[in-house]
């Protein structure tokens, strides 16, 4: 019996099944790192492919109830001319699943993310906007750039990557997309006894070092220090923000050595603060973004940065200390606005965002302001959703900063920005993670002009 026909029990139609191999034409690039094909009426997203090759792809996994199935494009049949060798031996079908990207040439790469920012903005927002993603400053390659990178740790105390939607751990020789100190560390050339992951960070300021994580609790995390000295605006208006951020080695930092400048400037640029505005920070970390509203609004004005992890607030705190109008908030944003969440367990990449049964509404947090000039915004990957973005709207802030990791997320809360009575004004969009799917969007929001 063939995988398709064992494919075929009780809850789903026959199809394709792990293991069957087909021919197929691919379609357009989908957001995740991997490109649309069909074959006999069956959707199959396929890794490792471009848009326009025929390639031959391996089912790797089904869909829910079979809707879909994931594959690996193992032979190219009819190449891409933006196809090139991928310059990592471990990125490919089966192997390292940290990278989707490498076999694509870079410049391609870039418009693939902007074509799916752009459909995700279409379907989701229903908007037609022209999206060009911009390389990060000091990026040329591609490559050497990611200044923080978890290593999987295998039964046997050897560190490497995992396998794309896996477990299973792939000895590597070093990651080519780390940075030069993350491969001066050697962790893939040492044992690790005991130990489930190895944290490296090469830090901006000091020595690059290792956290091992052991079985179990660890709560002896170090701290590392992150500098980014940014500008913007022209003439007398401009600001500039050159500061030291202390962050657990563990804790949250974009891993691009150029993006936190490079966000700083496009967030500031758009919101054109004036001193004695209030602002609002939203899911702000050790205080990134507050730190520069901080220096824009000076001590007339008011700064309020929220965010849930208590490291972070305390880190915040003490780095801003010179700025008594600054106050980091710890709280959760939907919990500081009164809004009812979907579930009190955290899950957070950067600072909330959760999913499961409801609960009732806490009361709003009497430190958050009840009106605001402008507020920026860095949620987590699911967004800040709908009810949050009301609760920020009803702020009624001239001018709103969001920086999205997610663009189906960004697309989600554009949408109910525009239900609460906001317009996109604008978009930028950062390679802030070369060689793969990922990608960051600065997005500026008004009110509707009537």
């Amino acid at each position: 019996m063939s995988g398709a026909e064992q494919a075929g029990g009780v809850g789903r139609p026959a199809g394709l099944a792990p293991g069957d191999e087909v021919e197929v034409e691919v379609g357009p690039v989908a957001h995740g790192g991997h490109c649309v094909a069909r074959h006999e009426g069956q959707v199959l997203f396929v890794r490792h492919a471009l848009p326009g090759e025929r390639v031959r792809a391996r089912v790797t996994d089904l869909g829910p109830k079979g809707r879909f199935v994931r594959a690996d494009a193992v032979d190219v049949l009819e190449a891409s001319p933006d196809r090139v060798t991928p310059p990592c031996p471990w990125s490919g079908p089966g192997a390292c699943g940290g990278c989707d990207l490498q076999h694509v040439a870079l410049p391609r790469q870039r418009s693939l993310k902007a074509e799916v920012v752009r459909e995700q903005l279409q379907r989701l927002a229903g908007l037609d906007v022209d999206v060009v993603v911009e390389p990060v400053p000091g990026d040329d390659a591609g490559l050497d750039w990611r200044t923080r990178v978890e290593f999987a740790v295998g039964p046997d105390g050897r560190a490497g990557l995992r396998r794309h939607r896996s477990h299973e751990v792939v000895a590597i020789d070093h990651c080519r997309i780390a940075a030069p100190g993350v491969d001066g560390l050697r962790v893939t050339e040492r044992r690790w006894e005991g130990v489930e992951a190895v944290d490296t960070v090469a830090p901006s300021v000091g020595e690059p070092l290792a956290v091992a994580l052991p079985v179990g609790p660890d709560d002896a995390v170090p701290d590392v220090v992150e500098r980014v000295e940014a500008t913007w605006g022209e003439g007398d208006g401009a600001g500039r923000v050159a500061r030291d951020f202390t962050v657990s080695a563990r804790g949250f930092w974009q891993v691009h050595p150029g993006a936190g400048a490079t966000f700083v400037t496009a967030v500031m640029d758009v919101l054109a603060v004036r001193p004695g505005e209030r602002a609002l920070d939203l899911y702000a970390g050790v205080g990134l973004f507050a730190a520069a509203l901080g220096e824009a609004v000076g001590p007339t004005g008011q700064v309020v940065a929220v965010e849930s992890d208590p490291g972070a607030v305390e880190r915040a705190r003490a780095g801003m200390a010179e700025l008594p109008w600054v106050l980091p908030l710890r709280a959760r944003v939907d919990d500081a606005f009164g809004v009812a969440r979907a579930s009190r367990g955290p899950s957070r990449r950067r600072g909330g965002g959760s999913r499961g049964s409801a609960h009732r509404a806490p009361a709003r947090s009497p430190l958050l302001p009840t009106s605001a000039d402008v507020v920026v915004l860095d949620p987590p990957r699911t967004g800040a959703g709908p009810a949050v973005v009301r609760e920020i709207a009803a702020l009624a802030p001239r001018a709103i900063a969001y920086v999205a990791c997610d663009p189906a997320a960004l697309a989600r809360d554009t949408a109910a920005l525009r239900d609460a009575g906001y317009r996109l004004v604008g978009l930028r969009a950062f390679d802030a993670f070369p060689m793969t799917h990922h990608v960051e969007c600065v997005a500026h929001f008004a009110p509707e002009v009537p």
